[in-house]
């Protein structure tokens, strides 16, 4: 596999990091997750459980080892020094400057093994004014742009179903750890990666920024290509309820579905985003509320046209082509995991479907680093180490 050989230290919480990791374990990295020795990783209490470990925790822990340690205690640090010098990466997601009071950031890390790759995940990065100020993934959706665009149909912003940022950042992070570990080949140092989810967000938005950079103004939802000014890129209701969408605004699919519908007259009105094609809107709104659901899917599926059902989590869930790209995966118990995005045809992801107990691999790491059975034990009593 990919990363065989590879150990990766995942100081990180929550969401961001954690994804990132699983994804480097899923393709052969050993990734220890370091968790505090009180509540360890928070996600391993968020959401439905399912037995005595939430599904949030299963789907980003999967396939890792769990190391319970009391970094404040020097012995603790002693012994994340100790390990660090064994690793290949760290990943770490604490406010800005944590680290280095804690004694384990880059610098004090790389004085002991200077091919590591470390990477900081954090809001707003490690540098400019907004470096101290906590925020989670809405808050950097809402301060760089992106939610006063995600709107329901009186312009209010509305809730967003996927944590853009924390996932954004997940995904560059597993690139730039790439990088980095690839370059190392050459130089034989390692390096810092300083990733900002600020930054994820506004670099995944190429295409909506141009009434911001060409005409200086906040762009107006309603009249975007993406966001509603496109007939061909809406969601429309059925006669029964159900919605369906249209995802695809190439003008062969226009002509497409206007042909099939007996309306090429509005094709040229769909050359152009925004207020003119309301006459085009109207007309589908009208049509696909004519029929039921499964009329339209039946219409639709011999056409060139970009189209889709909006099926509930659950329906999704059990889409035969998830099935087939193997995005949903279930252990010996029955239970559910996501699968692998990234499959290589040489070296295919071989994910884990077992998350770690909280300290579960704490006593054999330290007997690893040549630790006593006597030296465990006291770990373990003076609350260093937890299992």
């Amino acid at each position: 596999m990919k990363l065989d050989g590879i150990r990766v230290l995942d100081l990180s919480l929550f969401l961001p990091g954690p994804t990132a990791t699983v994804m480097l374990a899923d393709h052969g990295a050993e990734v220890i997750k370091v968790e505090s020795l009180g509540e360890g990783e928070p996600n391993r209490h968020i959401g439905q459980r399912r037995g005595d470990r939430s599904v949030y925790f299963d789907n980003t822990h999967r396939g890792k080892k769990s190391l319970a340690l009391n970094l404040k205690d020097p012995r603790g640090r002693a012994l994340f020094l100790e390990l660090a010098r064994t690793a290949d990466v760290i990943v770490e997601a604490f406010r800005p400057g944590v680290v280095k009071r804690l004694g384990v950031d880059y610098d004090a890390v790389a004085a002991v093994n200077p091919r590591i790759v470390y990477a900081s995940i954090s809001a707003f990065g490690q540098t400019g004014p907004l470096v101290g100020r906590p925020a989670h993934d809405l808050a950097v959706e809402a301060l760089v742009g992106l939610l006063s665009n995600n709107v329901d149909r009186e312009g209010r912003p509305v809730l967003p179903a996927m944590p853009a940022g924390d996932m954004l950042a997940a995904a560059y992070a597993v690139a730039g750890i790439a990088m980095a570990l690839y370059r190392r080949e050459q130089t034989g140092r390692g390096d810092y990666l300083d990733l900002a989810m600020m930054d994820s967000i506004l670099f995944s938005m190429p295409n909506s920024l141009g009434a911001a950079f060409a005409e200086q103004r906040p762009p107006v939802p309603a009249e975007e290509r993406i966001w509603g000014g496109n007939a061909f890129y809406r969601i429309y209701r059925c006669q029964d309820g159900l919605d369906l969408v249209l995802g695809g605004v190439e003008m062969k699919f226009v002509e497409a579905l206007l042909g099939a519908l007996q309306r090429p007259d509005l094709v040229p009105l769909c050359r152009t985003p925004g207020p003119g094609q309301a006459p085009v809107v109207a007309f589908l709104e009208e049509t696909f509320a004519s029929a039921p659901r499964a009329h339209w899917e039946g219409f639709l599926a011999p056409l060139d046209v970009c189209w889709a059902p909006v099926k509930d989590l659950r329906t999704a869930l059990n889409e035969p082509q998830l099935a087939a790209r193997e995005m949903v995966l279930k252990d010996e118990a029955g239970k559910e995991f996501l699968g692998a995005p990234l499959k290589f045809q040489d070296e295919p992801p071989a994910p884990g479907l077992k998350s770690p107990a909280h300290g579960g691999h704490s006593a054999e790491l330290v007997r690893a680093l040549g630790r006593s059975e006597a030296e465990v034990a006291a770990l373990l009593a003076d609350g260093v180490i937890g299992a």
